[in-house]
């Protein structure tokens, strides 16, 4: 089969790539393509494994999918029909997930800060939260690796959490950058031009440089922001993998032996029509993301899981954390123009960690955001403006900069993924019912962040200042942990139930940190993927070592 995937001048995919039937077995059965299952596909590829991946979406053509045009974009997003409710419902879609090969990575900023050490142990040193099964320098090397093969430009020292370098020198900031870098300064605010971002200011390898486009959001045209469609998935396609699209997994059964048998999807054919199919696999990774991925495993009932699949703690679906993303902006005299840069390209997270003078625990990060013209008016109407006042309102545009408040929210079971009791997509499969609130420590947490961020942006001149609260990075439902009665997967991202399953995505972090969750998703699949090479050959992903079973 020949694929035209014009990802950049250089590089395009076009030649055989492998195909298995269905009906034949392969060693990992993948589901998802994004920052976690992308990255596992490349590495069990190269380690010689047989894989297939089902991303329910297309490949996504840079030419044609990736356009200067904001309502021309909607091709890259999740918009798949999803039931919201809590007190604070998410807007889900183009803000938080990717329906194609690469996933929401297709349409992220491309901001890659690592996890602080603190972050992995919330509940040790502030009583809130949980801590995760594994210490931050377990995750160190994989960091590394990740922020080489995006690649991660930043500056040669990152003064937040463990402090480190990155391998690529920081993008020149934008116009928005410099109010952020301006505000902070003349406040003795610690911060970062460029910060920690998967956009490389030169040219690496076959990859061209950035153009100063402004459109990361909807994609990049070029190819120089790294997505996993161009860092990761070439890669795994050069050793074997195969990337079968229009494919939406529902159900991963079980055999006689309680081990999983494969994926069960709906494959949409060239014509629009529906099939049914199921790849065989020894060993099955579900890799959907935050809202997906328990979908499918409470949709895999059982007489041995009734409530679904690897769910004998009642844990998947808990959890649910969105990162709060207050956007805050100011209105200045001068031309800003902050769409002329990558929106990711200044930080601080001199707020990161927990304040004792703060009436909260843990805390946010503040970053460059720059909408387009129409993200511009959702937020003028969000905060009230309509008819010859938002009007006047859009006419200011190119003086505004706006920055990001990037806050921790803490993990809530009242937060969670269900299966709605009614509603059901295209394929007659229950639609997730996704509730969310915010509590006090949340609401303190973001009141404080908009506070320190009209600061900043008044430090650097603003005339006026204006915020509305977002919510950004879906993570949780499928949590990690130490304890099975506690959490869905141990340490290694597999399940604590069924021995040859695997959860790899933003579903398994106990906890989020202010950090964007890309580079810690990639690098805990680097991680897991490092682990199957090493106990595969001994049969242990049919089979869970006596040390490890929960008495």
């Amino acid at each position: 089969m020949k694929l035209h995937v014009h990802l950049s001048p250089d590089w395009i995919l076009d030649d055989d790539m492998r195909e298995y039937s269905p009906s034949e077995p392969v060693d990992f059965c993948i589901v998802g393509s994004g920052a976690g299952g992308g990255v596992l596909a490349q590495r069990l590829a190269r380690f010689g494994f047989s894989v297939v991946v089902l991303e329910a979406g297309p490949w996504h053509d840079t030419e044609e999918d990736m356009v200067s045009d904001e309502a021309g974009s909607g091709a890259l997003f999740w918009n798949d029909l999803r039931i919201i409710g809590g007190s604070n419902p998410l807007e889900l879609g183009a803000n938080n997930s990717g329906r194609g090969v690469g996933g929401s990575t297709i349409h992220y900023a491309g901001f890659c800060p690592r996890l602080h050490p603190s972050d992995f142990r919330v509940r040790t040193r502030d009583g809130v939260a949980a801590d995760w099964p594994i210490d931050y320098d377990d995750l160190e090397p994989y960091y590394e690796a990740m922020e080489r093969e995006y690649p991660v430009s930043g500056p040669a020292r990152y003064p937040w959490g463990k402090p480190h370098g990155y391998p690529y020198a920081p993008l020149q900031a934008g116009s928005a950058g410099q109010k952020l870098i301006e505000g902070c300064v003349n406040l003795g605010i610690p911060v970062v031009a460029g910060g920690a971002v998967a956009i490389p200011a030169g040219a690496v390898g076959k990859r061209p440089h950035c153009i100063q486009r402004g459109f990361c959001l909807l994609g990049c045209k070029v190819g120089a922001k790294s997505s996993i469609m161009v860092s990761h998935i070439p890669d795994a396609v050069a050793h074997g993998a195969e990337i079968r699209t229009g494919c939406m997994a529902f159900d991963v059964p079980l055999d006689e032996h309680g081990l999983v048998r494969g994926v069960r999807y709906h494959r949409t054919l060239r014509n629009g029509t529906h099939v049914e199919e199921e790849q065989g696999a020894r060993a099955v990774v579900v890799a959907g993301y935050a809202i997906e991925s328990p979908r499918i495993l409470l949709n895999s009932t059982s007489p041995q899981f009734p409530d679904g699949l690897a769910n004998s703690s009642g844990k998947v679906g808990k959890y649910l954390m969105a990162q709060a993303g207050p956007v805050v902006w100011g209105r200045f005299d001068e031309m800003i123009r902050q769409y002329k840069s990558p929106p990711a390209c200044a930080t601080t997270e001199e707020f990161y960690e927990t304040d004792p003078h703060n009436d909260f625990v843990r805390g946010y990060a503040l970053q460059t955001v720059a909408p387009l013209p129409i993200a511009m008016s959702h937020l003028l109407i969000s905060e009230g403006y309509s008819g010859e006042g938002l009007l006047r309102q859009m006419q200011e545009y190119n003086h505004y900069a706006c920055l990001g408040v990037l806050g921790e929210i803490l993990p809530n079971e009242e937060n969670m993924v269900t299966l709605h009791p009614t509603d059901k997509d295209e394929y007659g499969q229950p639609v997730p019912y996704v509730r969310f609130n915010l509590f006090e420590n949340d609401k303190r947490m973001m009141a404080a962040g908009i506070e320190r961020a009209k600061q900043v942006l008044e430090a650097a001149g603003a005339r006026e200042t204006h915020a509305v609260n977002r919510y950004a990075h879906l993570v949780g439902t499928c949590r990690m942990g130490a304890d099975p009665s506690e959490s869905v997967v141990d340490q290694w991202c597999r399940s604590w139930d069924v021995p040859n399953l695997f959860v790899c995505d933003g579903s398994v972090l106990p906890t989020q940190g202010s950090s964007n969750p890309a580079i810690t998703i990639s690098a805990l699949a680097a991680r897991t993927a490092d682990w199957i090479r090493r106990e595969a050959p001994n049969g242990t992903l049919a089979r869970r070592p006596r040390s490890e079973v929960h008495a």
